[in-house]
């Protein structure tokens, strides 16, 4: 073990050695011209028409422990059980790509959350309306980011995720005139730099339905007001910033 110094220096064994934390920043203005062109890609547009008009919860997770689907689906029950009005108003998409799926453990978890998301389209669905559309393969990223652009809300709640892109994926894609609302786990990382997102406790499944409650219902201005102090964020520390300042503070002793 090293001992420090000063803050973010120490030094172990005759050596002095800087560390520093650098949060990971996304080719924000890239990815927002890129969600803009995939708006009308033909398979955003066919789920589009298929919600008719519904508006869209968006999850896209690999498959792990670590996500929170799990408690993300009691939560999107028990919004839809809490607000009844908006049943057959909104349609939950669940993108989540198998992962080890060579370990027993995360082929029992995948075959869990699929049986987990019929029991909900048992429960709460009807003839006309399947609650929750679960997709466990990968999805090619034009059509992705068009589905971060048509959702109403992005829903970024894992139990703990050091950072976490695709929650600054989903700000970069909206329509500025008609911005999405991010409800975010705040035992994510990026939730230090997400302030205006809707911070939820992911465990707490009424806390996260009552966010998406909340989502759903928030009013225009305040959803444009939220997602521009998000998205200044966002284009302030991209990627490139990001790797500037690694570089600017590795060459700087």
């Amino acid at each position: 073990m090293g001992i420090e110094k000063s803050p973010g220096h120490f030094s172990a064994h005759g050596h002095d050695f800087r560390g520093g934390a650098y949060s990971i920043g996304i080719e924000t203005a890239g990815f927002a011209a890129f969600a803009r062109k995939a708006a009308s890609h033909s398979m955003v547009q066919k789920v589009r028409k298929s919600i008719e008009g519904r508006d869209l919860i968006l999850g896209v997770d690999r498959l792990d422990y670590s996500k929170g689907i799990t408690q993300r689906i009691d939560a999107f029950e028990r919004f839809i059980t809490n607000n009844p009005a908006h049943q057959r108003s909104v349609t939950y998409l669940q993108i989540t790509p198998k992962s080890r799926s060579e370990v027993p453990e995360y082929e029992a978890m995948q075959h869990a959350v699929a049986e987990q998301a019929g029991r909900v389209n048992g429960a709460i669905g009807t003839v006309d309306w399947v609650p929750i559309r679960y997709i466990n393969r990968s999805i090619s990223r034009p059509i992705l980011a068009g589905l971060y652009r048509l959702a109403k809300i992005g829903l970024v709640t894992p139990l703990r995720d050091g950072m976490n892109l695709v929650a600054k994926e989903y700000v970069a894609a909206q329509d500025p005139e008609n911005p999405g609302v991010l409800v975010l786990s705040r035992f994510a990382g990026a939730a230090r730099e997400l302030k205006s997102a809707l911070l939820v406790n992911p465990y707490d499944v009424d806390g996260t339905a009552n966010a998406m409650a909340r989502g759903i219902n928030m009013p225009l201005e305040e959803r444009q007001e939220r997602w521009r102090g998000m998205m200044d964020h966002l284009l302030k520390n991209d990627v490139s910033h990001w790797c500037e300042t690694f570089l600017a503070d590795l060459t700087s002793e």
